[in-house]
């Protein structure tokens, strides 16, 4: 029986009754080509064209190596190497290391290939199926357990799942623009007394708002307080409108101020226009539409009863309901 090369690494196989003599040579040969396979090696691609790289029967070639570094003349597009034969089914990692800042493409048949960006490595396997033979990524839906250390890394179309991303020692999440020159980055600051989450709102909001928050970690969007709108003095009862200050005068009689069915952050102004609230008193009705917005922390109407009388109320949320605005 003759000696064949039929497996991975195109080794000399020797046949019953073969290589008298040259035993020891050959075997040598044979090791070397072994290491060879396990080691770290170069090939150059030698003009500005694709290339192919044939790994021989029996004879070394670095062809052979487990990380193959790829260096070159200088490349003006991306070039095709096709390792050969067909036959070869074997791991290589390929290392994109050639002079002219173009990808190189790794083919074996008509198969899929596999291209490998200037500067990057791939761990790749041939299936050397003949004529059709295929490239393919050895790393392609890699499932990793445990804890994954990564010095830097460039995501591109990449989706997270998961509950959590912890940004260390005040690093910055960076948004860059469309050129990738410049960026937004949000950062925390240096100390931070207790942790705290924030809650973005459900939508966008509407034209002009700003987010605000409702003291516990919940925002929201709220009109922009741009001053309160003077109303003509009120002498009987009425419904108020968020964003208006108005001037009130008792002398009459008791009356009451319905307030608005609220937003987060929304504020009235009251004034004593005469000063005579402590004789008849102005009443702070909730809301009829809705019957729920409490007044000063309480599921009730309030009752402004303090002479020469001037303030602001604001509704914080549903919990409390209108406060005096400096509360």
């Amino acid at each position: 029986m003759p000696s064949s090369f039929s497996n991975p690494l195109r080794l000399e196989e020797i046949g019953v009754g073969e290589a008298s003599g040259t035993w020891g040579t050959l075997t040598n040969t044979t090791i070397s080509n072994i290491a060879t396979a396990l080691a770290s090696k170069s090939k150059n691609i030698a003009s500005d064209a694709d290339a192919t790289f044939t790994m021989p029967d029996g004879s070394a070639d670095d062809i052979r190596a487990l990380h193959l570094k790829l260096t070159s003349v200088t490349l003006t597009a991306t070039r095709t190497v096709t390792i050969a034969p067909n036959t070869v089914n074997k791991i290589w990692i390929v290392d994109n290391a050639t002079t002219g800042s173009q990808s190189i493409v790794i083919s074996q048949g008509s198969g899929a290939n596999i291209t490998i960006p200037n500067g990057q490595c791939k761990v790749i396997y041939t299936d050397g199926a003949g004529a059709g033979a295929a490239v393919i990524d050895a790393f392609a839906d890699l499932n990793l357990s445990g804890t994954t250390v990564i010095a830097n890394a460039s995501i591109t179309n990449g989706t997270f799942t998961g509950t959590q991303v912890d940004i260390l020692s005040q690093g910055d999440l960076r948004l860059q623009d469309s050129s990738g020159g410049e960026f937004a980055a949000f950062q925390a600051p240096a100390t931070i007394a207790s942790s705290y989450t924030l809650t973005l709102p459900a939508d966008d909001g509407d034209l002009d708002q700003v987010l605000q928050t409702n003291g516990s970690g919940v925002l929201d969007w709220v009109d922009v307080a741009s001053g309160l709108t003077l109303v003509a003095v009120k002498t009987a009862s009425f419904t108020a409108e968020a964003g208006k200050q108005y001037l009130v005068n008792t002398t009459g009689g008791a009356f009451n101020m319905t307030l608005p069915t609220a937003n987060v952050g929304d504020t009235i102004g009251i004034i004593d226009y005469l000063g005579t609230f402590n004789t008849n008193n102005l009443t702070l009705v909730q809301d009829v539409a809705t019957g729920n917005e409490k007044i000063f922390r309480v599921d009730e109407s309030g009752t402004v009863d303090t002479k020469n009388w001037s303030t602001s109320i604001k509704y914080m949320d549903a919990t409390v309901g209108w406060l005096p605005a400096g509360d």
